[in-house]
């Protein structure tokens, strides 16, 4: 595993643009901190984000891994160039005539993948667990580490995106059609859920139980919107007749329905690579 993952990072650290997104990745996780100067005034009324509780333990779980997700797609950009660039540089070729198995062509991948989710999700526990100490009004060792199941759903929801991207890299070869085709794929089932949803399936829920299999969507539903949970949203929603009452919860059903996808896009991407002619 090591010396397989050691290769990945070598080529890694020799791709200029390759440490730029990595960098701006994680500038970007670390910028979760700047929500807490956000203030502006609203009439009389002075309004300061962090004193809303978003970083409450353990709300802040919840709340941290939701937006950090959104940031994913920079490492997208180096997994699916890294994939590009082993066609276009040939690297590929030559590390199988060195002695590198098919097998252990595409395990090199998953395991940079693997590094990948890994490393962020401790950064974001890292930076949720100082900016939790820092403003949160409940600092009890119980309370603190409660709810960690949102890093757990982190972590599988940007294994199975990543995986995803290496599987579309390694389909198109190209990184900009990789990325194009991952947003053709969102579109379309954000489409065809809605479809479903508001025109076929009217009025239930089969739309929401057919998409609960579908790649990108089941990897949303691991972690739902926190927004809805916050004390002044609820307040406003009851003044107004809306219920915000919903399942937050983290459901093993969700997880092992990405873990399924995660091993057919890395299975898919062997399978590729095993019946193409190099």
């Amino acid at each position: 595993m090591f010396r397989l993952l050691s290769i990945e990072i070598h080529k890694l650290i020799n791709s200029k643009a390759s440490k730029i997104l990595i960098l701006t990745y994680f500038a970007l996780l670390t910028s979760i901190a700047l929500i807490a100067t956000i203030k502006f005034d609203i009439g009389p009324v002075q309004f300061h984000l962090a004193e809303q509780g978003i970083f409450n333990f353990p709300f802040i779980w919840h709340f941290n891994t939701f937006i950090a997700a959104f940031f994913k797609f920079f490492l997208l950009l180096v997994i699916v160039s890294m994939m590009a660039n082993e066609y276009s540089n040939k690297t590929l070729k030559q590390n199988l005539i060195d002695g590198l198995s098919k097998k252990e062509f595409v395990l090199s991948k998953f395991y940079t993948v693997l590094l990948f989710a890994f490393i962020s999700t401790i950064f974001v526990f890292f930076v949720s667990l100082v900016l939790g100490l820092i403003y949160s009004d409940f600092n009890e060792f119980s309370i603190i580490f409660s709810d960690l199941e949102y890093l757990l759903a982190f972590f599988v929801k940007l294994l199975g995106f990543f995986s995803f991207g290496l599987f579309l890299g390694m389909l198109i070869k190209r990184s900009a059609f990789a990325v194009g085709a991952m947003l053709i794929w969102f579109f379309a089932e954000l489409i065809g859920y809605n479809l479903m949803k508001w025109n076929i399936f009217r009025g239930t829920d089969i739309a929401d139980y057919i998409f609960q299999f579908a790649p990108l969507n089941s990897m949303w539903n691991l972690i739902d919107e926190p927004f809805s949970r916050l004390s002044a949203v609820r307040t406003i929603a009851n003044q107004i007749g809306e219920d915000l009452t919903s399942d937050y919860a983290v459901h093993w059903y969700e997880i092992a329905i990405v873990l399924g996808w995660t091993f057919i896009f890395i299975y898919g991407s062997y399978f590729l690579l095993k019946i193409r002619d190099l």
